[in-house]
This record gives structure tokens, sequence and C-alpha cells, in this order.
């Protein structure tokens, strides 16, 4: 058995190292296809986008207007989508987790009791004991759970990328003028918003994102105008990201505290009583609010208002530590030969790929790799070119905050074990605050005295909207077959418990022991088949079903009525 749970974490670690390096040639084809024509376009037809970016600055101008018709245009051009892109099935742990929050929430609890044969149940990012809820911070939950009341959790998806594009553009306002806002807006929604993972699975982002859209928004206002309602916003903003990316928040608003710090004790500040009305108090107020939800929401998942499902999981699982500062520890073992492959062997290959930051070259090695992650899902390809213009945003005075801002955050990512693009998901709005930035600089660029630099950006622009539909930065494979059967379980009559059984080569990273909240009520139940632990307890519990077996592994998996005599 060790043997092949060492072939599968290689496997696993090749397969992944080799992800790092792909570039898709026929994306990277379409776009130079679609750069050609859109070049041509431009030059041929100068007038029409002269009359397209005055129209554009006119209704700029409306700038809530602009936020209502971008946070729209989200969801009308994915459902459009709908017609080739349907909506996604979940594939991986964390989606599943989610999910299961969500559904926890659409149900009207916090958590859920304990079930008595949980031992069948426990699968990833889950935890059985005390209570049975996911391990994950609740804010991408409640997103999913507010979809799944409207019909289906992908609304919930829908409904928070639709959100995000809004507010992004409502947090652009604030440190560009109108146009270029609506511009860095609509760049938002080209890349993120209606293709590419975020708006295909159950992962997250948006939620994320638009928690640090808020911050990054009412920073500017609230030093021009010390507002309440800014200190507020700023405040929920805090929250949100307290809430989906509770340690990459953190990180996120360091920056943000510390200008305000200066800003408070600088000397154009305004008047102390009014400062301390108009924002501590505001500010102060929501965070407080806040941190007695967090210490409520843990105290009905783990009984300790402090700990934290998620570290209740990593205490209990992993023997490598997920951050830098932590140590290793013995490794736990399991009775189920999916944990030992995943905890023991998958993961041990796959954190820390380059080794943990204790020089110099394993920080630059991180530091490269979680700069391609990001640099491929948020500029690749056609944004990469604001790259350009690095030597004039670094001489700019008013992109010294977000700079300064990116680089805190990379610093942080530096000190977690694995990086997704999701995990930056805070640093959207400033992301494209120095895309917008740097399409400002090459606008300017003249060859041969001719705006090359307005034609390359005109062109670019339509570039990234034919673009858009074909964004696709999700490299693992369905499980197809799995939300095949579920359907061909509920619709047949009765309930059916699903037995299912992984050979000793079994994938960990394709789980598909996931249930919903209401285990007993629901139309399919999915255990897995533990070696050496009978299932009579859990046949016995669940004798009002029809039990079937699956075997993930067989090609294709197989699924077959369970036969006593050759179980």
């Amino acid at each position: 058995m060790g043997v092949h749970l060492q072939e599968v974490a290689l496997f696993l670690r090749f397969r992944s190292l080799s992800m790092l390096n792909h570039v898709p040639h026929h994306f990277l084809f379409l776009f130079l296809m679609f750069l050609v024509i859109s070049s041509a376009v431009v030059q041929f037809f100068p007038d029409v986008f002269i009359a397209v970016e005055r129209f554009g600055t006119r209704l700029a101008e409306r700038k809530r207007l602009c936020i209502i018709l971008l946070a729209t245009t989200a969801v009308v051009f994915r459902v459009i989508l709908l017609l080739v892109v349907p909506i996604p099935h979940p594939e991986i742990h964390d989606e599943f987790s989610y999910l299961l929050a969500g559904d926890t929430f659409a149900h009207g609890r916090l958590t859920n009791p304990p079930h008595p044969m949980a031992a069948y149940f426990d699968t990833f990012h889950v935890i059985q004991n005390p209570t049975y809820m996911s391990i994950y911070p609740p804010a991408q939950g409640v997103a999913l759970g507010l979809g799944q009341l409207l019909g289906h959790p992908w609304i919930g998806v829908l409904l928070s990328v639709s959100v995000m594009t809004g507010i992004i553009l409502w947090a652009l306002q604030a440190w560009f003028p109108a146009r270029w806002a609506l511009l860095g807006g609509i760049f938002v929604l080209l890349q993120t918003a209606i293709s590419g993972y975020w708006i295909n699975s159950y992962w997250g982002g948006a939620v994320a994102a638009t928690g640090g859209a808020l911050v990054f928004g009412a920073l500017p206002r609230i030093i021009r105008s010390c507002r309440p309602r800014d200190a507020i916003i700023l405040g929920l903003g805090a929250s949100i990201l307290a809430n989906s990316r509770p340690f990459e928040g953190l990180i996120f608003c360091l920056p943000a505290f510390a200008v305000h710090v200066v800003w408070i004790f600088g000397r154009h500040r305004p008047p102390l009583h009014r400062m301390i009305l108009h924002i501590v108090l505001p500010f102060c107020a929501v965070i407080a609010l806040c941190v007695c939800f967090m210490g409520y929401y843990n105290f009905r998942l783990t009984g300790h208002p402090s700990l934290f499902a998620y570290v209740l999981n990593v205490r209990s699982h992993f023997a490598i530590p997920q951050l830098a500062w932590e140590k290793s520890t013995t490794p736990f073992h399991f009775k189920n030969p999916q944990f030992e492959a995943y905890y023991n062997h998958w993961w041990p290959a796959m954190a820390w790929p380059k080794g943990r930051p204790n020089n110099i070259s394993h920080l630059a090695l991180a530091f490269g790799l979680d700069s391609w992650r990001f640099t491929f899902f948020y500029l690749y390809p056609g944004f990469l070119i604001a790259i350009l213009a690095a030597p004039w945003i670094l001489r700019d005075r008013r992109m010294r905050f977000p700079i300064a801002q990116l680089l805190c955050c990379f610093a942080g990512f530096l000190l977690v074990a694995w990086f997704q693009a999701h995990y930056a998901a805070a640093l959207t709005a400033t992301t494209f605050a120095l895309v917008v930035q740097g399409f400002r600089h090459i606008r300017h660029c003249h060859i041969f005295k001719r705006p090359q630099g307005v034609y390359l950006t005109q062109a670019l622009v339509v570039t990234a909207l034919l673009l858009s539909p074909f964004h696709n930065h999700d490299p693992l494979p369905p499980m197809a077959y799995r939300q095949e059967i579920e359907a061909e379980l509920a619709s047949q009559p009765g309930k059916a418990l699903v037995v299912v059984h992984y050979s000793s080569h079994h994938d960990p990273s394709q789980e598909w022991v996931f249930n919903n909240a209401d285990i007993d009520h629901e139309q399919a139940v999915w255990a897995r088949d533990i070696p050496g632990v009978s299932l009579q307890p859990l046949f016995a519990y669940f004798r009002d079903r029809r039990i079937w077996f699956v075997d993930p592994d067989e090609n294709p998996p197989k699924i077959s009525p369970y036969e006593p005599s050759k179980h």
C-alpha cells in the first residue's frame, strides 16, 4: 500500500509542477489572432473608436449608473454563455466543503450536529466533531446559501461576481478620473467575471475581492472627506476579508491601516474630535460587531470562541505546517487510506514545492512561483502590456500605496505553503488600478510622431473583449461520472446509500465522499468503504435505503447494487 501511495504523491507533484510551466497554446494563439484583427480594425476605423470613447467618457461621469450597468453586464454575459458553458459541477475538495457551508446556512443553521455514522462520512476540509461543518470561513458559504435559496448555489457565485465588478468600479472611481475608472472596471469584467474558475466553480474569489475593493476604495475617500459612511465601508471590507480570507486579508489591510495612522498623526489631519466621531468610532463599531460574530461562530462550530474550525482541522491532520514559522510534527495516521495518501504523501510532496522560505534562494523561487500563478490569472495575456509602463508607474506618487500593498501581500504569500489565485483575491482592485495606470502611460506613447499608444491600447481592449469567453484557469479534470451517478440515483424511487470503494492507486485529489448538511434526509448519501472497518453499523442505520457500491477507479467508474455475498 505504501508503494502505491508514494507513486500517487510523486505523480501529483510532477503534474502540479508541470502545470506551473504550462501555457495553453490555443489560448495564446487566440490572443495573437484577435490582437492582429483588433489592430487592423482600430487602424482602419479610427473615427468609430473616437466616438465610442467620447460616449464612454460621458457615460463614466454618471458613476452610480455605471456601477449598476457593469454589475448587470456581468450577469447578462455569463447567462448568455450558459448556452455553451453550463452551470458548473463541483470537482475539488474545497468546492464541496463550501457547498456544505452554503447548504447549512440555507437551512437556517450555523453548523450541524455530529452524525452517529461520522466515521464513514469523514472527508476533506470538513470537521465531523464537535459539529459537522465546513472548515472554511463563512463568507463564501453565505453567498452559496443565498444562491441555493434562489434556486441553485451557483446563482450565489454569479451574484457575488456581479457585486465584485460593481464594487471594484466604485473603488477605482476614488483613484482615477471617471473614464479611466470605468475602463478598469471593464478590465475586471473581461478578465475574471465572464469565464475562468472564479465564475465556473464554487471556490470563491469574488467575495474576498469585494472586501478588498471596499478597503481600497474607502481609503482615499476617508482622507479626502472624513465621512462616517466611508469609515463604515472600510470596516465592512475588513470584516468581509476576515470572514473569507483572514490571513491574506490581514496582510492586505496592514498598509491601509498604516496610511490611516500616518494621516491621523500628520499635519493635514482634521480636528481630533471630528476624526474620532466620524472615523474611529464608526470603524471600531463595525469591527467590534465582526469580532463578536466570529467569536460566536467559532463557539458554535468548535466550542471555543478563539478556535477556528480550520485551525482545529489542521491540528489534527497536517504534520507539515501551512505557515512558515510553524514546526513540523509527527505524522498523523488514519484508518482511511485516502487520508493517509493525502495528508502524509500528497501534502508533504506539494507543500513548500521549492522548500521552506529559510534562505534567499528558496525565497526567490517561491516568489517566482507565486508571481507566475498570480500573473497568469490576473494579467495573462493582454494586460501584461502594463508591465512595460513600470518605470513610469514607479514614479507616480499616487501609485505608491497600491505598489506597497502589492509588495506587502506578496511578502505575506511567501509565509504560506501553497498559493492559488483566489488567495490574492483581495488584491484584485489594487492590481487593476496598476493596470489602468499602465494603460494611461502607454496611451501617450508616440512612434514616428504617430499615436501608436492609442492604437495599441484600443486594440488590447477589443482583444480582451473577444477573448473574455475563453479564459479557463482550472487545469484539473472534472468528476463528471459522480454527477451522472448522483443524477441517476435522484431519478429513481426511494433513497440510496452509496458506498465508495477506492483502489490502492486512487488519486486523493478526486474525492467522491461528500454530503450536504442534512445527511439523513438526502436522496443519496455517500459513504466510504474503510479497510478493516465493518460496514454493518452503517447498513443497519440506513436499513431503509437501497445500497449501492461505486468503484471510482474503474474505467469508466462502476456502480452496482450491494450483494452481501460479494462484500
